[in-house]
């Protein structure tokens, strides 16, 4: 099992099954989930007064309190209290006092006497991790009230979703296409699901590139891992693909280098939603029996030189790693922690600019027309 529940906060869905059935079978309500990690993406608000967005408390033999707000300057203080046990952080994503959409990500491993507060920005690919002291575990009866309505939580409307895993979960460079993608390669198109390490890829010059690694991960279908259906023959699309929202296409063309001043752009597929080239796509069908579209799966594949990859005839961004072998604490919280560190590169700064949403929304509309 991995994700055990997932809730939408800008519709209400949500799916509980996996949190369900695990409390039954580790004996009941009061039983305690000693490992797992809760995410909550959302928009912080900017304001000048402390703002609160999540507000969660429990009484009882086993008290619990979870505190969640946006500080003046673009910042977000985390404060649990777990029967006397008091963790606090405070993070800010951008100095400037705004920021975009963030996600925050709390890990626990009570055996291990190990937990971790990760904040990580929509629009950048730094990640800032916090160690926090050794938790207490949570009672499963207490996550299910946490994910649920009801009068002992509160939930700004900032909040995008809420989800919640048994493992610990990984943060930074994170797969963005379905495994259908095809992907091509010296022999023809082949699934992106289907390739290994050591195979060989064409980048956007028709060079040949090895894989050295292909991510595969299951993920809430919502926020900014949100499926996006990238329409044919839109960007060279020889056929519709479905991306994650964060997967970034590379744009070239005579309007990229009049509108921009550049050979090409970098262009996030969340940006191209209510344009003519791009709608919702959807998640898994077999993940739940009561809300099938919460859970999407993605990979990716990791080059050598972070070359953009040629995809159904148009071309996207492989995974961007930067420094992250060089960077232990980072490298320790990734997907890629069970790699041998030799076997990574190290990727210079992105080659192109990413656009902001408008101008990637103008671009798109020029190329319908």
């Amino acid at each position: 099992m991995r994700w055990l529940g997932i809730i939408d906060l800008t519709d209400g869905t949500r799916d509980l099954a996996g949190l369900t059935l695990a409390q039954a079978s580790a004996g009941g309500g009061d039983a305690l989930m000693l490992r797992g990690t809760l995410v909550a993406e959302m928009t912080l608000p900017d304001s000048a007064r402390p703002e609160p967005l999540l507000l969660f408390a429990q009484d009882g033999d086993w008290p619990i309190e979870l505190g969640l707000q946006a500080v003046p300057g673009g910042g977000l203080s985390l404060v649990l209290q777990q029967s006397g046990q008091v963790s606090h952080a405070t993070l800010n994503p951008s100095k400037s006092g705004r920021t975009g959409q963030i996600r925050l990500t709390y890990a626990w491993d009570s055996l291990a006497g190990y937990a971790r507060l990760t904040l990580e920005r929509a629009d950048s690919d730094r990640v800032q991790i916090t160690a926090l002291p050794p938790p207490r575990p949570w009672r499963y009866r207490d996550l299910m009230t946490l994910l649920s309505p009801g009068p002992l939580r509160f939930l700004s409307p900032a909040l995008t979703y809420l989800a919640l895993s048994d493992q610990l979960e990984p943060v930074g460079p994170t797969p963005g296409l379905d495994p259908s993608t095809p992907v091509a390669t010296p022999l023809g198109y082949r699934a992106a699901g289907t390739l290994r390490r050591g195979d060989l890829v064409l980048d956007e010059t028709g060079a040949s590139q090895p894989v050295l690694h292909v991510l595969h991960r299951e993920l809430p279908a919502l926020g900014v891992f949100r499926p996006v259906r990238l329409r044919a023959p839109f960007f060279g699309l020889q056929q519709d693909i479905q991306v994650s929202a964060s997967q970034r296409l590379v744009l070239r063309g005579s309007e990229v280098e009049y509108m921009f001043g550049q050979p090409a752009v970098l262009v996030p597929a969340r940006h191209l939603l209510g344009t003519s080239v791009a709608t919702a796509g959807g998640g898994l069908a077999e993940a739940s029996a009561i809300n099938p579209g919460l859970r999407v799966c993605y990979c990716q594949l990791v080059l050598p030189d972070h070359m953009p990859l040629r995809a159904a005839g148009g071309v996207l961004e492989s995974l961007y790693l930067g420094s992250l072998r060089r960077d232990s604490i980072r490298l320790g919280a990734s997907q890629l922690a069970v790699v041998e560190r030799s076997s990574l590169p190290e990727h210079g700064p992105p080659r192109y600019p990413v656009l902001c949403a408008f101008d990637a929304a103008i671009l798109a509309e020029r190329r319908v027309a």
